[in-house]
């Protein structure tokens, strides 16, 4: 599957193993969207760096190799030469670069064993749960950058701010993403843990909720604090954290907020901590889901010492991630969305925000929604969740399941999806490919719909030719004239 993370690596030093010498030279491979970069050598360290990834996605899908050649050239290279191969799960064992490794004799290490030693080597803040990661580890390294604590950052999605998914900070804290989708966050010994939520994914890891807590658990045992939403209840009632936030004033959580305005330029609350009132909070992100993601934030902030109006002006101008409710363009009077969302929950939230978002507009906006079912594993699991997801939505296109490396499932299909979302939502049609979604939103869309396109494959690839779509349209119109009395 994509592996957002490798990107990260990049631009991030890791002085103690360097220094160490246990990684004199290093080999990446990804299968991700992101570009693969090598970790850099910082403070007069040198190291010698390569790479190769292979995408389904952004790219062409042909091996590529940041530094012309590849781990199978290497073949002649004495034992002192060999590179430290870094490698993701997402990585097929018959891979020739992996092979080759293994041949060689290289040290092998997981992506998590680099982000374990990044995490051991500073005060880190590492943002874990099912959903909300990547806004919420985004907007709490956001808030530390523009209250001047300049932190060094690792997140799972690229934001405009630091033009990218990673930044060096000066500063001895890391603000880094925690995945829980191989279990490898349990290597993880944060300073601060925040805890978003839990729920069962990633069904060809887990088979059940149990093993899902059973590793936020181990996580959040090896967490100095652990910051968690009360609104989850397995959080709640199985994780027991630290310090605790909620929506709800009555929930008895640490921070809460009332007085919530959702409007279509973003959310508004007044803040508490505790029986104190702390402010007022306004992001510019839309849902009830950004509002806790911005809770949070608040809770690592106060902890960290900053003052409430210090987190508010640092977080009033945050846009979000990019896959993350991002506007992509306006154009015929057409508003096109591209969002990560890729489980039911989030689909759910993710529409509702979109539907407020319409509400809000005079007069009101059709929801078009365009979704790509992700892996068939976790569409056969969540089957009937999918089904029952897509009610905020006025229109529905459904495209063939992107497989993200899985072998093919004969039970599952993305007609089938979309016989069963027509259970809940008639208006809802089948298009497989990328072009026929194309083609079908040209003879759609209308001035005054929002398209949003949901999922974690390759889908937003076809967003740029539907805008350039409009824009023909737009082009071709002609000038509207008033009539003399």
């Amino acid at each position: 599957s994509p592996d957002p993370y490798y990107g990260a690596f990049a631009r991030i030093r890791c002085s103690h193993l360097f220094e160490s010498k246990r990684f004199k030279s290093q080999f990446f491979k990804s299968h991700g969207e992101d570009s693969l970069e090598p970790i850099p050598a910082t403070a007069g360290v040198a190291s010698a760096l390569s790479g190769s990834e292979k995408s389904g996605s952004e790219k062409s899908g042909s091996e590529k190799s940041a530094s012309g050649k590849s781990l199978q050239e290497g073949r002649s290279l004495s034992p002192s030469l060999l590179p430290q191969v870094v490698c993701s799960t997402a990585i097929n064992p018959e891979n020739p670069e992996y092979q080759a490794a293994i041949a060689l004799g290289c040290p092998l290490f997981h992506r998590s064993d680099i982000l374990a030693a990044l995490i051991q080597d500073y005060q880190t803040i590492a943002v874990a749960g099912t959903h909300g990661k990547t806004t919420t580890s985004s907007l709490i390294s956001y808030m530390l950058l523009k209250a001047g604590v300049d932190p060094t950052i690792i997140v799972g999605g690229e934001v405009n701010a630091w033009e990218g998914n990673a930044r060096v900070g000066s500063s001895g804290y890391l603000v880094a993403e925690a995945d829980e989708s191989d279990g490898s966050l349990v290597k993880f010994s944060p300073a601060i843990g925040v805890l978003t939520n839990i729920e069962l994914d990633h069904p060809d890891h887990y088979s059940s909720l149990d093993q899902v807590v059973e590793t936020f658990q181990t996580f959040a045992d090896r967490c100095h604090t652990l910051i968690g939403s009360i609104d989850c209840k397995t959080v709640r009632d199985r994780l027991k954290p630290t310090i605790t936030y909620s929506l709800h004033t009555d929930s008895g959580a640490d921070y809460t907020v009332d007085q919530i305005e959702y409007r279509a330029d973003g959310t508004i609350a007044q803040v508490w901590e505790r029986e104190n009132v702390l402010g007022s909070l306004k992001i510019a992100l839309l849902g009830k889901h950004n509002l806790s993601n911005a809770l949070a934030a608040v809770a690592v902030g106060r902890l960290l010492g900053l003052e409430f109006a210090a987190i508010a002006s640092a977080m009033a101008p945050f846009e979000g991630a990019r896959r993350r409710f991002e506007k992509r363009g306006e154009v015929n009077d057409i508003l096109f969305i591209d969002d990560y969302a890729h489980h039911p929950s989030e689909i759910q939230v993710t529409l509702a925000a979109a539907r407020l978002h319409a509400s809000k507009t005079t007069p009101p906006q059709r929801v078009v929604a365009i979704f790509q079912p992700h892996r068939y594993t976790r569409t056969l699991a969540f089957l009937s969740e999918f089904a029952a997801s897509f009610g905020d939505a006025d229109l529905v296109i459904v495209s063939d399941i992107y497989s993200a490396g899985e072998p093919s499932l004969d039970q599952i299909t993305g007609q089938q999806v979309t016989d069963l979302i027509a259970h809940y939502n008639p208006n809802v049609h089948y298009q497989p490919t990328l072009q026929a979604i194309a083609q079908c939103l040209n003879e759609t869309l209308v001035p005054g719909d929002l398209a949003i396109f949901l999922g974690a494959g390759n889908l937003n690839q076809v967003i740029p030719d539907v805008i350039a779509h409009q824009e023909r349209i737009a082009q071709k119109r002609p000038t509207e004239t008033v009539s003399p009395l």
